[in-house]
Formats: structure tokens, C-alpha cells, sequence
């Protein structure tokens, strides 16, 4: 049964987009919506999603917030693209690339993509696109950030440099 997507409410347009593929859990999700709707961003779920949207974690990671968080459940990211815009950029956030995430030139209406919790983003993404790869530096011990944590490390970097025009 596919998971239903809302109606993007009215407003500006968003200043970010925040692309999940294939996110895995529910209470990421919520804390990644909550920050979408702390910076103005939209929040993209590309299917498959390893929860169900009502799922009570999710909800209770969001609080409050979700009610105004901007959302929409695609089945793929061409279909994310497609309603972007060709004129926007798409950064895949991954930790196999080379450049920094605080290299790249953000600008308003572009999208942060960021892969699963357990796989990372797909190897194609990376090389096929290397000029919008970009990795968030951390020590080897760590392996990876939780993804919450990294979409507010790389979203609040693009929103600093938006504003700082």
C-alpha cells in the first residue's frame, strides 16, 4: 500500500529541500522534519520508507512541529528532481565523497540529499555527479553521523551561506 503524501501547504517557496532516500527510521525522520520546519526546508521522503508515516515514533520525534513541517513522499528521485526544478542543485551528502560540505555553493530552492541509516546513499550518486558529492569531515573512529544529526550540520551550512548572500 503506497504511503500518502500531503499537500505542500501555501507559503514561500521553500529555501531548502531535504531529500531522504530510502529513510529506515521513524524517529530520524521526525528530528529531520523538526528541522526542516526550523530553517524553512522541505522535507522529501523517497520511497521505500522503512515505516509507516503515522508510525507514533515518528510523530513523537517531530512533537508539535509536524503540523507545520512543508512534505511530500515520492516513489523516486527523478520524481523529486522533476518538481525541484532543473535550475536547482541536488548535493549528495556521503561520506564517500571528496569535497568538504562546506566547499560546495549553496543556493536557495537547492536540495540536500542524504541516503539510508544503514547503507548510505547509492555508489551511482556519488560518481556519477562528483562536482555535488560532498561528505562532512569526521574522524575514522566514528565511521558516520547519525542522520538526523547530519542533515542539521549540512542544512544549517547552506542556510549560513543563503543568508550570508
Amino acid at each position: 500500500m503506497p504511503t500518502p503524501s500531503v499537500p505542500e501547504p501555501a507559503g514561500p517557496p521553500p529555501r531548502l529541500h531535504v531529500v531522504l532516500y530510502q529513510p529506515e527510521i521513524a524517529a530520524n525522520v521526525g528530528a529531520v522534519g523538526r528541522t526542516c520546519v526550523a530553517i524553512g526546508a522541505m522535507l522529501w521522503l523517497v520511497r521505500p520508507l522503512g515505516f509507516l508515516i503515522g508510525d507514533r515514533q515518528l510523530k513523537r520525534a517531530g512533537l508539535d512541529y509536524w503540523e507545520h513541517l512543508r512534505w511530500r513522499v515520492v516513489d523516486d528521485l527523478e520524481e523529486m528532481a522533476g518538481c525541484v526544478g532543473p535550475d536547482r542543485c541536488c548535493w549528495a551528502f556521503s561520506t564517500r565523497a571528496e569535497r568538504a560540505f562546506t566547499e560546495a555553493q549553496y543556493r536557495e530552492g537547492d536540495a540536500l540529499v542524504f541516503g539510508p541509516e544503514s547503507r548510505g546513499l547509492p555508489g551511482r550518486l556519488v560518481e556519477d555527479r562528483p562536482d555535488r558529492a560532498v561528505r562532512i569531515p569526521i574522524r575514522a573512529e566514528a565511521r558516520s553521523l547519525n542522520l538526523s544529526v547530519s542533515v542539521a550540520v549540512g542544512a544549517f551550512e547552506a542556510i549560513r551561506q543563503i543568508e550570508a548572500g
